[in-house]
């Protein structure tokens, strides 16, 4: 379970890069064109992934196929939500409004996901037995 931590934790860093640069070019720009996007950038890719890496670095939960759903769905529903919120609501590129919005809602309902099957694994024993 610590590999999960550490992909986690990685994944979380360029999560807050990517956050922290988006801030930054606002800032310069004097524009709030992303601010929703740099918002749930940082709160769910930082700061989700971030507390999801601190989780699996004190807990080992019993059952590795749901720690492992549970990683990589995160991982996948925070790249889908942020990457369709920026396709959404900057438009930078002419697609479809039928394909951007599925986009979105995929990347969300992915993320949703992730949410409930680490709820589940707060419920789970650990290996250790507690």
């Amino acid at each position: 379970m610590g590999n999960y931590s550490k992909v986690l934790l990685r994944f979380s860093a360029i999560f807050a890069l990517i956050g922290a640069f988006l801030g930054s070019h606002m800032a310069g720009a004097g524009s709030l064109a992303f601010k929703t996007v740099h918002a749930h950038i940082l709160v769910v890719g930082w700061l989700t992934l971030f507390a999801w890496a601190v989780y699996y670095k004190i807990f080992t939960p019993a059952r590795t196929i749901i720690a492992t759903l549970h990683v990589w769905s995160a991982i996948v529903g925070a790249i889908g939500l942020t990457a369709g919120m920026w396709l959404y609501y900057v438009r930078p590129f002419d697609l479809a409004d039928g394909f951007v919005t599925v986009f979105f809602i995929v990347g969300g309902s992915i993320l949703l996901l992730s949410f409930a099957l680490f709820a589940v694994l707060t419920f789970m024993r650990t290996e250790d037995g507690k």
